[in-house]
């Protein structure tokens, strides 16, 4: 199965856990990993390692929220040095329980490719982006009425 870690800064990652369960009930083999005031890279990377365990897992996909920051630096140590460990920045609730119902869908023992993983959890992400502007809703139902 494939383990999921939400690293962040602050208790965001705790906190998109506990939404998730919120909306899908417990969600297995996901652990999180924050950086919290005061804390160095050394002790995220202890926190890494021990979610890492954990897991224990094979496959490890790291949802880090901003490309560059501390949780995902400390995070790409683990990943240069394995194969079948992935990150993914921008983290946000619908790339997570996308994430979570794509690992279920998968028949027991298929490999993982992890390039795919990548790909999935980024278009999650993206596609949970939306906007909404009342000149978005005149253009829409212009558009409705055109076709009528």
């Amino acid at each position: 199965m494939l383990g999921i870690i939400l690293g962040t800064h602050g208790k965001l990652s705790q906190e998109l856990l506990h939404t998730g369960e919120m909306i899908m009930g417990k969600l297995e083999k996901v652990e999180t990993v924050s950086l919290l005031p005061g804390e160095g890279l050394e002790q995220l990377k202890g926190k890494y390692q021990q979610a890492i365990e954990n897991l224990g897992t094979e496959n490890i996909l790291i949802l880090t929220d901003i490309f560059g920051g501390s949780p995902y630096n400390s995070a790409s140590t683990f990943v240069a040095e394995n194969e079948q460990y992935g990150i993914v920045t921008g983290v946000n609730l619908p790339m997570l329980l996308e994430m979570v119902n794509y690992r279920y869908s998968l028949a027991e023992g298929e490999a993982l490719d992890m390039t795919t993983v990548l790909e999935k959890a980024v278009v999650a992400g993206q596609s949970g982006m939306q906007k909404l502007h009342k000149s978005l809703l005149q253009n829409n139902l212009e558009e409705k009425e055109d076709e009528l």
